[in-house]
């Protein structure tokens, strides 16, 4: 049946394709950035395979009229026999298969198509011929002996991809891995990849998940497996997969394979271009623990590197179920916020809408939750989104995993937060409005190693934000808030009774940013930041002087005050050891030290301290210094100025410093 419909084709429509490579960029304008997609101008899989099918009958139309050479166009013939009962074989797939993995098709026909024309091309000269065209034309036996290596070739090809579709045993397409075509014999690694995408394309499941394993496997082997693996269609067939519901361990093998391939901006951008943000924060939402913590861990390394990234995933509202799944088992005492007379069902909505609500009624009577445990572990199970519940289904589920497994979900939700923070006071707004606040504040508080340091982080990148901007401030970081208050209670004690740099500077980070929120009676801040200055360790001083240096600068409203309160606690005196110590820690030191002697000058602890005496020498000593740094080179003329004023006995040199 299929002979004859070939044999009534029209010839004049089978010519040869395009190669595969032949494909029209579009550049797209993205933010700063630019991208280029890919516009296929290919055929139709089933015209790819038509022009090969007509050049093989047109070569045994040739062989039969071959008059020189019989035996070798006979053998020519045979190989051409075969070939083409792979490619009918393949056309009858091809309409058969609504998914059909197209890459190695095209390629392995195109090279196909390139032996079918070199034989018709050398068969043809052997038929009966006028004497002065063949002393023209001169075919040898070395001719056929190069032909039979590239027709064996292509026999080979075309059975390696007969085999990785595997039809003929249910479409498992596992046939090629073992196996390594002619055409790849130079990179294996392009026919694995193959093989692979083909399995998770079109196999079964279970071969699904071991291809996708195994394409996980390469990828984590080098970025140039990453490469091929991206530009042979590999993203699409993994998303496909991640979305299917059916087996968590299929989703987990995708999810595995898609993060290791996005560490870097481009490959990353590979998945968003497939349309693969909504389709992870689906899963995220709607999956068991094994698979969430997956997911989570993949949103973060998008995230991470990649801004278009971070800012889709926002808009996909990814943040809520995170902040969800990150409060899990976690007792937040938020009392003061959660009016006892509304149901759990009030918990889970959306957190602007809830303080419209209820926040501005005075005077409530039931203002607290005896058992607030259990309404803050139903508020993890249950969170709304467009008024459908997708946590709930794995409820039972999440009740009897292991305290391991929790973990694991609870760190790369706690990561993937911290990413999204980072850079972005949006997803920064968006997470204090979802209690991402409290959460994080007593994640601190009673967690230990990688799951406390991630909230911690996050919290440096909200706190970074708010200080950039005052809008973000003033609704997050309020006095009266009590988020606000916890979240600098755990900075506090960090800073104070941890001993640990690691954790300590990220805390004094912190603080400093938030340093325009404090009021004047809020001095409790002042001093575990002085103490700081003495720390044995130079970076952990270091930062307490950056982060005292943004307190009494002139950008702080109440930087006299301020000023006063760091001389009070007596921060003078380690402040002139840190003049000695590196360079980066001078830079701050005498920046700080300006600070205090322009907003304090008159206070006697200047003048006892010898700070004057130390101005003036690091104009000499730390010349090189100052004059790298504009600030400084207007700063120690000033204070220098400034401190004549006030104290007497100074130098000679109180009327030259001009900035």
């Amino acid at each position: 049946m299929i002979d004859s419909v070939w044999d009534s084709v029209d010839s004049s429509i089978l010519k040869p394709s395009k190669p595969i490579s032949s494909r029209k960029k579009i550049t797209v304008p993205t933010g700063e950035k630019r991208i280029v997609l890919m516009a296929s101008e290919e055929k139709r899989i089933e015209d790819e395979l038509s022009y090969p099918i007509l050049l093989s009958e047109r070569v045994r139309s040739a062989v039969d009229e071959a008059e020189s050479f019989k035996l070798e166009c006979m053998e020519v013939g045979k190989h051409v026999d075969r070939i083409t009962q792979m490619l009918r074989t393949l056309v009858r797939f091809s309409t058969t298969t609504p998914s059909l993995y197209e890459r190695p098709v095209r390629r392995v026909v195109a090279e196909v198509s390139k032996n079918l024309e070199r034989a018709l091309t050398l068969v043809r000269k052997c038929k009966r011929q006028s004497v002065l065209r063949r002393v023209v034309t001169i075919t040898s036996a070395a001719d056929f002996r190069r032909l039979f290596v590239l027709l064996e070739s292509s026999v080979g090809d075309m059975k390696w991809l007969v085999g990785i579709f595997d039809f003929d045993n249910g479409g498992d397409g596992l046939g090629g891995i073992v196996s390594l075509p002619p055409i790849a014999s130079n990179d294996p690694i392009i026919s694995w990849v193959w093989s692979s995408i083909a399995s998770i394309q079109m196999g079964q499941l279970p071969y699904r998940i071991e291809a996708a394993n195994q394409l996980a496997s390469l990828a984590q082997d080098n970025d140039r497996n990453k490469k091929i693996i991206i530009e042979e269609d590999g993203v699409s067939p993994l998303l496909k997969l991640l979305k299917e519901s059916s087996s968590p361990e299929a989703q987990i093998a995708a999810a595995t394979a898609l993060c290791n391939l996005a560490n870097e901006q481009e490959r990353v951008r590979s998945i968003v271009s497939e349309v693969g943000i909504p389709v992870i924060v689906q899963v995220l939402g709607d999956s068991p623990m094994r698979v969430q913590a997956r997911v989570a861990r993949l949103v973060a390394r998008m995230a991470k590197h990649d801004p278009v990234a971070q800012d889709d995933f926002a808009r996909e509202n990814v943040i809520r179920p995170l902040v969800t799944l990150l409060s899990f088992e976690t007792y937040v005492d938020d009392s003061k916020l959660l009016p006892g007379k509304h149901s759990i069902h009030s918990i889970v909505q959306i957190n602007k809408e809830w303080e419209k609500k209820h926040l501005g009624v005075p005077n409530s009577k039931n203002n607290s939750y005896k058992n607030l445990n259990s309404l803050t572990n139903s508020y993890s199970y249950l969170y709304m989104e467009g008024g459908h519940n997708r946590a709930g289904n794995h409820r039972k589920e999440r009740e009897s995993e292991k305290p391991e497994l929790k973990l694991e979900l609870k760190i790369s939700c706690a990561e993937a937060l911290w990413m999204l923070a980072k850079g972005s006071v949006a997803n920064s707004r968006k997470i204090t409005e979802t209690k991402g606040l409290l959460c994080l504040a007593k994640s601190v508080e009673s967690e230990v190693g990688e799951l406390q340091f991630n909230c911690l982080m996050t919290l440096t990148e909200i706190t970074a934000a708010a200080e950039l901007n005052s809008d973000l401030r003033r609704a997050a970081f309020k006095t009266n808030s009590h988020a606000a208050k916890a979240v600098v209670d755990q900075l506090l004690r960090l800073v104070t009774e941890v001993d640990s740099p690691t954790l300590q500077i990220p805390g004094i980070r912190s603080i400093g940013s938030l340093a325009r929120t404090f009021p004047v009676r809020e001095t409790r801040v002042i001093g575990p930041l002085v103490n700081q200055l003495s720390h044995r360790d130079l970076d952990v001083a270091t930062e307490a002087t950056i982060s005292l240096g943004k307190f009494a600068c002139p950008d702080n409203f109440l930087h006299m005050e301020h000023s006063k309160s760091i001389i009070e606690f007596n921060g003078i005196p380690p402040l002139l050891k840190l003049l000695r110590a590196s360079e980066q820690s001078q830079l701050h030191g005498l920046i700080l030290l300006c600070y205090l002697a322009l907003h304090a000058g008159n206070n006697d602890s200047l003048d006892q301290s010898r700070v004057l005496i130390a101005l003036e020498g690091s104009l000499t000593s730390d010349r090189t210094l100052i004059m790298q740094h504009s600030k400084l080179k207007d700063l120690v003329p000033k204070a220098i100025y400034h401190l004549n004023l006030y104290h007497a006995g100074g130098h000679s040199q109180r009327m030259s410093f001009v900035p």
